[in-house]
């Protein structure tokens, strides 16, 4: 199971979106993944125990990782099909 976190700002309202989205597209995908929600700042400390991390593009330069997590950065935070491309083209599927 893919271990999956969703950042914001203040980790509030925006990530529990974009997690509810990031949900949506993988049980689409069927692909079985433990999605959180949490501040940029509580992420950038925890990145390295996740294997995907989903921000804004404006913030993907906030985290530093090892090889195994993976940070995608979006540009419509609301946009199902944008997460859906930028996981196949991760290499996640």
């Amino acid at each position: 199971m893919l271990k999956v976190v969703a950042a914001c700002g203040n980790g509030m309202g925006t990530s529990q979106i974009i997690k509810m989205k990031i949900s949506n597209v993988f049980k689409r995908l069927s692909i079985a993944a433990d999605v959180a929600h949490m501040s940029v700042g509580e992420a950038t400390s925890q990145a390295s125990n996740f294997d995907v991390v989903f921000c804004s593009e404006s913030l993907t330069g906030n985290f530093k990782v090892g090889a195994k997590t993976k940070v995608i950065g979006l540009k419509n935070l609301l946009s199902e099909q944008e997460i859906e491309t930028k996981i196949k083209a991760a290499g996640i599927i």
